[in-house]
């Protein structure tokens, strides 16, 4: 567990919104080539690390690097910076925030996030939530030219800005666990495995975030015969919630997908493949929870319905307040999430893979 904590804290500090996920890819490349056969990178940027198999059977197993951004999309004459959000976000997580923006030529500039002051806001507004439109990045210039002097301009991209820390009980606590937790686990479980009985290819995948995109280009050219994607899932075991809206807890184990998706459409894991993971972790005594998630979704969604269909699942890590400076996890949840993984690898036999392809019935 003391290997792992470096590793979370390494990839969730870089600086990596969906589009822009360079400096995760350079560290998700050191991490994986002692550990694979072949290693390469695709035209979007997905990086594939191949572990060759005792059958050419092939196994996917996904994480994302990319987190939720902001980019900028006009400069005021006075220097502020208006932005469009990259992904999911809510807006009362971000005002007051610091942040890090990108400058053109790679640096790294320092700003907050800022919007009306309440002190003159009309009365009984001062309260709300302020929508994306009527918020600002203020890195300090007072001019447009100053901004532009500064390397910034539109197209520009931020993330927040927060480092890692430890808090009580095994829990930490940073910015973009989700989904740097998942390619940690991942990236943990490699360095453990031993003989597969087929062939893996670990992809560490870009812009999920905003529409699962690389999943579905890695998909296609792996054309995996079962795929296992790692993401976060709600732990929203917290004051004011009922244990019905928990969906998962910190601290109950990796859970093990079973439906999540909402208004844009269902994602439900493919029941033989779930059931086999969950018996795999009850034989190894791994703590697990199951997971029904109406809202959210992972690269499991983009996997499992391309070419003739993927049989797919997702293995989540528990996480509070995920897609704000200061979700929450343990660190033992995301270890078993990672002994689960190397488990179903080791154990996902030819025989079993081919229990899950299509059967003629004449």
């Amino acid at each position: 567990m003391d290997d792992f904590k470096p590793l979370l804290k390494r990839l969730s500090e870089a600086f990596g919104p969906s589009g822009f996920e360079d400096e995760v890819r350079e560290i998700v490349i050191a991490e994986m080539e002692p550990y694979v056969d072949e290693l390469f990178v695709d035209r979007w940027g997905n990086v594939y690390g191949v572990k060759h198999g005792k059958s050419d059977y092939r196994a996917m197993v996904a994480a994302h690097m990319d987190e939720i951004g902001l980019m900028v999309d006009h400069v005021e004459k006075n220097g502020f910076l208006r932005v469009k959000p990259i992904g999911g976000w809510n807006e009362v997580t971000l005002v007051g925030q610091r942040v890090v923006v990108r400058t053109r030529d790679g640096r790294k500039i320092p700003g907050v996030v800022g919007t009306r002051p309440p002190h003159i806001t009309q009365p009984g507004k001062e309260r709300e939530a302020p929508e994306m439109k009527d918020i600002f990045v203020d890195i300090g210039a007072s001019s447009a030219e100053e901004v532009e002097k500064l390397g910034v301009g539109v197209g520009s991209v931020a993330v927040l800005d927060r480092e890692f820390a430890e808090l009580a009980n095994g829990a930490v606590t940073g910015k973009a666990f989700d989904d740097r937790v998942g390619l940690a686990v991942m990236l943990w479980a490699l360095r453990r495995l031993r003989e597969l009985p087929v062939t893996l290819y670990a992809v560490a995948t870009v812009q999920e975030e905003v529409g699962l995109r690389g999943a579905a280009v890695a998909a296609e050219r792996v054309a995996p015969h079962y795929a296992v994607a790692l993401d976060t899932t709600i732990a929203a075991d917290v004051p004011g919630t009922s244990e019905r809206e928990y969906v998962v807890r910190l601290g109950g184990g990796p859970a093990i997908k079973v439906m999540d998706g909402g208004r844009g459409g269902l994602f439900i894991a493919h029941p033989r493949l779930r059931d086999f993971v969950a018996e795999v972790a009850r034989k190894e005594g791994i703590p697990h929870q199951m997971e029904v998630l109406y809202g959210g979704t992972t690269d499991a969604m983009a996997i499992a319905f391309r070419r003739e269909g993927v049989p797919a699942v997702a293995i989540s890590i528990p996480a509070r307040y995920v897609h704000s400076p200061v979700e929450v996890l343990r660190v033992d949840d995301a270890v078993n999430a990672a002994r689960l993984l190397v488990a179903v690898l080791e154990n996902a036999s030819p025989q079993f893979v081919e229990s899950l392809m299509e059967r003629r019935i004449k």
